[in-house]
């Protein structure tokens, strides 16, 4: 509004400026005399100036004639690009101006006025690099997805656009959700720029999804190289890489090499949880149980985890719970007032029946942080110590609605998974799983079947001890009728 008032008055200044100086013009006495062929002519002041216009109008018309014509001539001699030279330079600045209102269009979100825009600078420019990729990008932004493939398509036969391309086309399949055409178009973009950090990050969540674990740590390395990547998050990475290609550990088929890939992963990142587990079996298959051992002690140093608790309990399997207890106060000591910790020992004095010293190991935990172990754990140990069955039952209770506590949580989308990923099952984000407590956490379920995993020194390696299903059961029957009788206690079991 106040721009246009201002050119307002700066053009009425104008148009009054001129009327002035007309004035002082047609006052003024004397003027020009001009004698042509004997003939006096005598021009006033005012028309001296006008004259003085028209002749400056006449001069560049003239100019103007003068070149066509040396252009025409030069044509009729045998010079073809003189006259289309002549003819271009209008056509020139119509295409850059075309393409310059599209690239304003693009930026301002009108995707149909730059697609209209980009059009008429094709048909003025030849420069298709310029027009092709303009095209594209407003027919993406208008929705015209085939007339934007077309158009990254013939930028693909020029060498200087072909990456720009090779880009366009695998984004395009990312969105059609085409991820094994994307991935091989993104490998292609990579090789054309090797630097480049999207094409990177996309190969390397594309390889990812498709368990290309040795590709992808190619690719990892190639960020180090480039310095797109931290030094400590290239060693996380390429660990968590390493341990994916050695998941198959576990199976009675594993190869000497994923038994070695699985002790990289380790190496690589001794506080990654999943890692040093399958490190400590690989170690353990080959019977080298004070490597397992050191690496379990260094994980748990870093973080405790009840994965790690299970492998520490299959170095020996056939300890009895004393022992078992007094085996497990190394890794008790290294963080005694961890929870997971807490837990850990309360569960292995409950399986030694040592239920006044499987409370103090607990504390103040089911007050703190009541998730459904401590308050399962807490109801083992009130039945234990000859507890009324209504005390035990009203641990059980609070445990059946209580959440579950830390779990493996996806960083980005907060989608919780049961077992550790490399890749979200959800978002496909490429290592985001940490374990922690959900901001929202999950409740327990109806079966209990995670609530109270007791290390057993009799049963093979890895056993657990939950609640009886049926007992859980009953007890949710009780709640309901209000009857009681049903024992719904868990016992641990050696």
């Amino acid at each position: 509004m106040l721009w246009s008032l201002f050119k307002i008055l700066v053009f009425v200044a104008l148009v009054a400026l001129l009327a002035f100086g007309a004035g002082i013009l047609m006052e003024t006495a004397g003027g020009v005399q001009i004698t042509v062929a004997g003939v006096e002519y005598t021009l006033g002041a005012l028309q001296s100036v006008m004259a003085l216009g028209l002749l400056v109008v006449a001069v560049w018309v003239f100019l103007k004639l003068l070149t066509l014509l040396v252009a025409t001539l030069k044509f009729l001699n045998g010079d073809e690009t003189a006259m289309s030279r002549y003819f271009d330079k209008g056509r020139e600045q119509k295409g850059y101006q075309a393409l310059s209102d599209g690239m304003m269009a693009l930026a301002s979100g009108e995707g149909r006025l730059a697609l209209t825009k980009a059009s008429k600078a094709a048909r003025y420019l030849d420069k298709p690099e310029l027009t092709d990729l303009l095209t594209a990008q407003a027919a993406e932004m208008a929705g015209d997805t085939h007339k934007a493939a077309e158009a990254y398509k013939r930028l693909l036969a020029n060498q200087n656009t072909r990456f720009v391309g090779v880009r366009g086309i695998m984004k395009q399949k990312l969105s059609e959700g085409d991820s094994d055409t994307a991935l091989k178009l993104a490998e292609k973009a990579l090789a054309l720029r090797p630097k480049h950090e999207e094409v990177q990050d996309t190969l390397l969540q594309l390889q990812a999804q498709a368990e290309d674990w040795a590709g992808a740590r190619k690719t990892l390395s190639a960020k180090l190289k480039s310095g797109t990547l931290p030094r400590d998050v290239f060693k996380r990475r390429d660990a968590v890489l390493a341990l994916s290609a050695s998941r198959g550990i576990a199976d009675e088929d594993a190869t000497l090499e994923q038994r070695e890939q699985a002790i990289e992963a380790n190496r690589l990142s001794p506080d990654l949880v999943p890692a040093a587990t399958l490190a400590a079996r690989a170690y353990l298959e080959q019977g080298k149980k004070r490597n397992a051992i050191k690496v379990v002690k260094k994980a748990w140093e870093a973080q405790p985890h009840p994965d790690l608790a299970h492998v520490f309990a299959e170095v020996e399997p056939e300890e009895t719970p004393a022992q078992r207890v007094k085996r497990f106060d190394q890794l008790a000591r290294m963080k005694p007032h961890h929870d997971e910790t807490r837990l850990v020992m309360a569960e292995l004095h409950i399986v030694a029946e040592d239920f006044p010293e499987a409370r103090r190991a607990l504390g103040d935990l089911v007050e703190r942080a009541p998730d459904a172990r401590a308050l399962t754990l807490m109801a083992a140990i009130e039945k234990g110590e000859g507890a009324d069955n209504a005390v035990t039952q009203a641990w059980l209770a609070r445990a059946l609605n209580a959440p579950r506590g830390p779990q493996w949580l996806c960083s980005n989308c907060n989608h919780i998974h049961a077992d550790w990923a490399p890749v979200c099952e959800h978002c496909s984000s490429f290592d985001t799983l940490s374990w922690q407590r959900p901001e929202t956490p999950e409740l327990a379920s109806a079966t209990g079947a995670h609530m109270l995993p007791l290390i057993t020194g009799t049963a093979t390696a890895g056993a657990v001890v939950v609640p009886e299903e049926a007992e859980i059961e009953d007890l949710e029957a009780e709640e309901v009728t209000s009857e009681e009788g049903s024992d719904a206690a868990p016992e641990a079991k050696n």
